[in-house]
């Protein structure tokens, strides 16, 4: 990781095409109070990691995965250190600056799916679009590719409440490939689903990960999951216990189903 990166005055420009870093983070320190009492949810977290890798934030319930991927994905402020995405530094972005990023350069999925109820899976997807003043024609085609990217091209027409648990899953991977990012951060995103659709769901990142050229960066608490990675980081009680590659990463490589994605109207 270049520490020089962070002697720039001014770190707001994009990422050079010689720098494969699209995510540098040094010294970030994120504390609570409560009741008057300073509790450390993250201490001297130093990691970066690279364009295209499907990286893996690990960890037990309390361990500070989430609190670092909200930083991540410029939901909140760390208390200190420096947090870079696509070569811009958080905290010397205005909030416009960061609005635009959250929308046009990084993508979140939740575990809890967030769509919106009164809207069915294309209107879902569609919406973002429709917020960055996409023409109405391209809009439709590019709404339509991305839900049949996940395998819903039948199912467009329902709302949340119509759809199982794993496709309302995969109509906010479709929403979050609408604008399309070149990070996506992913909370436990197989949390609420059985092993057969957590399967496919995995499938599906990896998929967008090695076609589309995405980073994706999971947390997950489930290792079986977290070993098919690039590389895992492991949180303990707010502090990096390791960092390591993942021991399934080549079985990941071999073994993913083909994500048809080669139309270059995508990326």
């Amino acid at each position: 990781m270049n520490l020089d990166f962070f002697k720039k005055k001014d770190l707001v420009e994009p990422l050079s095409p010689e720098i494969d870093e699209v995510v540098m983070v040094v010294n970030l320190k994120k504390s609570f109070f409560l009741k008057d009492k300073e509790v450390a949810a993250l201490k001297n977290i130093s990691f970066s990691v690279k364009k295209g890798e499907f990286f893996v934030i690990k960890g037990a319930s309390g361990s500070g995965k989430t609190t670092l991927l909200n930083i991540l994905g410029a939901m909140e402020t760390t208390t200190s250190g420096r947090v870079a995405i696509n070569g811009k530094t958080l905290d010397l972005l205005s909030e416009k600056q960061l609005t635009l990023l959250r929308r046009l350069e990084i993508a979140t999925i939740y575990q809890s799916y967030n769509l919106i109820p009164v809207l069915n899976a294309f209107q879902n997807v569609e919406l973002p679009l429709m917020l960055s003043g996409l023409k109405e024609e391209e809009r439709l085609l590019r709404t339509k590719k991305l839900l049949k990217l996940v395998g819903l091209e039948e199912r467009m027409e329902h709302i949340p409440e119509e759809l199982s648990g794993g496709e309302q899953q995969r109509v906010a991977i479709a929403r979050s490939l609408s604008n399309k990012p070149n990070i996506i951060f992913a909370d436990e995103p197989t949390g609420n689903l059985d092993e057969e659709i957590q399967i496919k769901i995995m499938k599906i990142l990896e998929g967008i990960n090695r076609d589309l050229g995405t980073t994706i960066i999971m947390v997950t608490h489930d290792l079986k999951l977290a070993e098919r990675a690039d590389r895992i980081l492991e949180l303990k009680n707010g502090e990096i216990l390791e960092i390591r590659e993942g021991k399934d990463k080549d079985k990941r490589i071999k073994d993913l189903e083909k994500v048809e994605a080669k139309d270059p109207s995508f990326y």
